[in-house]
C-alpha cells in the first residue's frame, strides 16, 4: 500500500505548552489507523493540525504526496480530507438530508451567485446531491431518517449522521474524533460495522482517535499511542497492546 497521509516531526506549542513534540507517522491507503493515549497527550492537536486548524509550529504535513501544513481548513478539504468532532457539530434547524447536502458543497462549482437565482446549472448540482444524500442513507441502512430532525435520534444516530455527512464531502481520508463516544454497545458495534462496511466498499482510509480500546483493537491495522505529545509506541493492535510502555502510560498495569 502507498502512503497517504505523512506525519513528519510534527511540533505544535501553545506559549509555554508542547502538546506536539516532533510527532512522526504513516498512514496507508485503504487503511484504518488510530491515534489513542491520555486525555491532553495531544490526539485532537494533531487532528487540528492535519485539517487547517491549527498551523504547526513545526514539522510537515503531507497527503498524497503534497505539502498542506498550515494550510487553511477549506483548502485542506479540497486535497479530500474530511472530518468529524467529538461534540456534535449538526445543524439542529436542517433535517438529515439537509445535514447530508451540507456536506456536499465542496462538489459543487455553481457559485453562490448562480446557487442563489437557481439556474438550471444549480439546480442540476442540488438534483445530483439530493441523489448521492439518498444513496449514502441506504448504503448506511438509515434511509428513513433522511427527514426527521437531528432531536429526533438519538445520540448515536446522529453520530453515524455526522459520519455520514463526512462521507458526502467523497474525502480520501476521514478523521474521526470519538466516534464511539456516548453511545451504546450495538450502536458501537453498528459504527464499527459502518466504518469496515465504507473500507471495504470504497477503499476509504481513516484515521480515529478513540477511547474504547477493544473497538480500537478491533478495527485498526495500526494504532499510533501518544503521551504528553510525544509517540510512545506504534504498530498492530496486537504489538501495541503487549508495549510495556504503552501498559504503563494508558492500558494500565492490569490490562489484559
Amino acid at each position: 500500500m502507498s502512503t497517504l497521509l505523512d506525519i513528519s516531526a510534527l511540533q505544535m506549542r501553545f506559549q509555554g505548552l508542547t502538546a506536539l513534540d516532533s510527532v512522526s507517522f504513516t498512514l496507508e491507503q485503504g487503511s484504518i489507523t488510530s491515534l489513542i493515549g491520555p486525555n491532553g497527550a495531544g490526539k485532537t492537536t494533531l487532528f487540528n493540525c492535519v485539517t487547517g486548524m491549527y498551523t504547526p509550529t513545526d514539522g510537515r504535513v503531507s497527503f498524497d504526496g503534497a505539502d498542506i501544513t498550515g494550510q487553511a481548513a477549506h483548502l485542506v478539504s479540497r486535497h479530500g480530507i474530511a472530518r468529524t468532532f467529538q461534540n456534535l457539530a449538526l445543524f439542529g434547524g436542517l433535517s438529515v438530508l439537509e445535514n447530508l447536502l451540507v456536506g456536499a458543497y465542496r462538489q459543487g462549482s455553481s457559485g453562490l451567485l448562480q446557487g442563489a437565482f437557481l439556474t438550471p446549472r444549480a439546480r442540476a448540482e442540488q438534483r445530483e446531491a439530493v441523489a448521492a444524500a439518498t444513496e449514502v442513507l441506504e448504503f448506511l441502512g438509515m434511509p428513513e431518517t433522511a427527514h426527521l430532525m437531528p432531536g429526533e435520534m438519538s445520540y448515536g444516530r446522529q453520530k453515524q449522521v455526522e459520519f455520514a455527512r463526512a462521507l458526502m464531502q467523497k474525502a480520501r481520508l476521514v478523521l474521526l474524533d470519538e466516534p464511539m463516544a456516548g453511545m451504546s454497545a450495538p450502536e458501537k458495534s453498528a459504527m464499527t460495522a459502518l466504518i469496515k462496511r465504507v473500507q471495504d466498499k470504497f477503499g476509504m482510509s481513516f484515521l480515529i482517535v478513540e477511547h474504547d480500546i477493544p473497538v480500537i483493537m478491533d478495527i485498526s491495522d495500526k494504532i499510533v499511542v501518544l503521551d504528553f505529545g510525544r509517540k510512545i509506541a506504534e504498530g498492530t493492535p496486537a504489538e501495541v497492546q503487549s508495549n510495556e510502555a504503552v501498559i504503563a502510560a494508558y492500558l494500565g498495569t492490569a490490562h489484559d
